[in-house]
């Protein structure tokens, strides 16, 4: 008997850890969740591939947390079940969908990463407040021993304008950033700085090139100060990790090798010294002096490097990639050395270097569906002079499996009208950057005269929901149908 309890409570226990998530309804969705501090809830549909995938980062995030000092909850809800009512409140209209509570109310979109240590350190740097006091000399030097970015505000201790700007960045920039304040005489004493914000960058990107530290020297105004620390973060060539790598903006310019900071720091600054000798010799020139120069962990990034045509890394030797403004690709295509990657941001620079775009061979374009690839994309998609309904997929995605025959249907039943029905395959082409891709199905409205106003299609996915979103959409009223999209009279035509 003794055993069978004993079993039966490691089970019971077992349980619990594996689902450390709770499940709201309509029913208490108000009530439970007024009484957690802050919360992280994820509205889904049991169908949803992308919900599927984050559920088990969701349990284990909920279990890092369930011991958090404040306490963070993680919390699930099923919109096509029993939390249709709480979806429709809070505008739900993709799944999955990331909000951030603060009792029963939303305060924010959860804009974090999607695994469970990410999801983790993201929810822990909502609770608590957004600057750490640095109440004495102890407190400064354990804060700013640690080897991460930290922005520190020196305060003589009355408030001031620019104490006030940098606790609102602070509070805009906890997820991303750690902010430190003092007010403390021996603190500012040690460290030199009385009404002065400082930006301490990480001890393992210390080089010769530039200094460890910036000091911030503008006007008390929360966006300036914002605009600072994105300039200033990361110095010349920052370290690119997949956590970080939404703060390194277009122009960007990447290193990818096997960088690793804790096994290999050596060999690592070895090549991304040599990055820093350019970036700062760049520093004068007015174009690429705009760049973003950055490093990055070859085996984190393997998709990424295969969007540059780049074959498996297998030597120590680095691979140099640049996104200009536009999102357009160039790739280096010599061997890294400070002289051939000069010379690449040069030819960059005077447009002596192709764009780099993946692509499949052009297709028979024959049949009423038409294929989209990243070298005919303009020809079928922007330029073809009709309405265009347009479908980003991946092969082995079920629901574009299934979506496959509706198309082909659709594009039968419209073949006499000016309308084009296309398809592309956005893991076999580029896609261009104007077209916001992060799962599939992604389908998207073109107006004939408007293609830059294009927008995401979010209706029925069945035959006539098409049709009567197209003929309600069209430029010119279809042939074949009235504006809700039911069939003529034959009269009519």
């Amino acid at each position: 008997m003794r055993v069978t309890l004993l079993i039966f409570a490691a089970c019971l226990i077992a349980s619990i850890r594996a689902d450390g998530s709770i499940d709201l309804t309509d029913d208490d969705f108000d009530s439970r969740l007024s009484s957690f501090d802050t919360s992280l809830v994820m509205f889904y549909a049991p169908w949803c591939g992308h919900c599927k995938r984050l559920k088990p980062e969701f349990e284990k995030a909920a279990n890092i947390l369930a011991s958090n000092d404040p306490p963070i909850k993680l919390v699930k809800v099923d919109c096509t079940e029993g939390g249709k009512s709480v979806c429709s409140r809070f505008s739900v209209q993709g799944y999955p969908t990331l909000k951030i509570f603060k009792g029963a109310e939303a305060t924010s979109e959860y804009n974090g990463p999607r695994e469970a240590a990410g999801i983790a350190k993201y929810m822990k740097a909502q609770v608590g407040p957004s600057a750490k006091d640095l109440v004495d000399v102890k407190a400064a030097e354990a804060f700013l021993g640690k080897d991460e970015a930290a922005v520190v505000g020196f305060f003589s201790g009355s408030s001031s304008s620019l104490q006030g700007a940098l606790a609102k960045v602070a509070d805009k920039l906890r997820e991303s950033m750690r902010f430190g304040v003092s007010t403390a005489q021996d603190v500012n004493e040690k460290y030199g700085y009385a009404d002065h914000v400082v930006l301490f960058r990480p001890k393992h990107l210390s080089n010769k090139f530039e200094p460890d530290f910036v000091v911030y020297d503008g006007s008390s105004s929360k966006d300036a100060i914002s605009s600072w620390i994105d300039a200033n973060l990361h110095g010349l060539v920052g370290h690119r990790t997949v956590d970080n790598s939404a703060q390194f903006k277009n122009p960007l310019v990447v290193a990818y090798f096997g960088v690793d900071y804790v096994k290999n720091a050596k060999g690592t600054n070895y090549w991304r010294n040599r990055m820093l000798k350019v970036a700062k010799s760049l520093q004068d020139d007015s174009v690429m002096s705009k760049a973003t120069f950055a490093i990055s962990n070859k085996d984190d990034f393997q998709q990424e490097i295969s969007e540059y045509g780049f074959e498996y890394i297998t030597d120590d030797k680095p691979r140099v990639a640049m996104r200009d403004a536009k999102g357009g690709k160039f790739v280096m295509k010599d061997v890294f050395s400070v002289e051939n990657f000069e010379k690449f941001l040069k030819d960059v620079k005077e447009g002596n270097v192709e764009p780099h775009v993946k692509s499949e061979p052009l297709p028979d374009n024959s049949g009423p569906l038409k294929t989209a690839v990243a070298k005919n994309f303009d020809e079928v998609v922007v330029n073809n002079g009709k309405d265009t309904l347009v479908e980003f997929y991946a092969p082995w995605c079920g629901h574009c499996k299934k979506l496959t025959p509706v198309f082909e249907a659709l594009a039968e039943a419209l073949k006499d009208e000016d309308v084009a029905i296309v398809k592309m395959d956005a893991t076999a082409n580029d896609v261009p950057p104007s077209f916001d891709v992060k799962g599939f199905p992604t389908l998207f409205w073109l107006p004939r005269d408007s293609k830059d106003s294009h927008e995401r299609y979010e209706g029925g996915r069945e035959k006539d929901d098409f049709i009567k979103y197209i003929a309600k959409h069209a430029t010119k009223e279809l042939r074949g149908y009235d504006r809700s999209g039911n069939v003529k009279d034959k009269k009519e035509l």
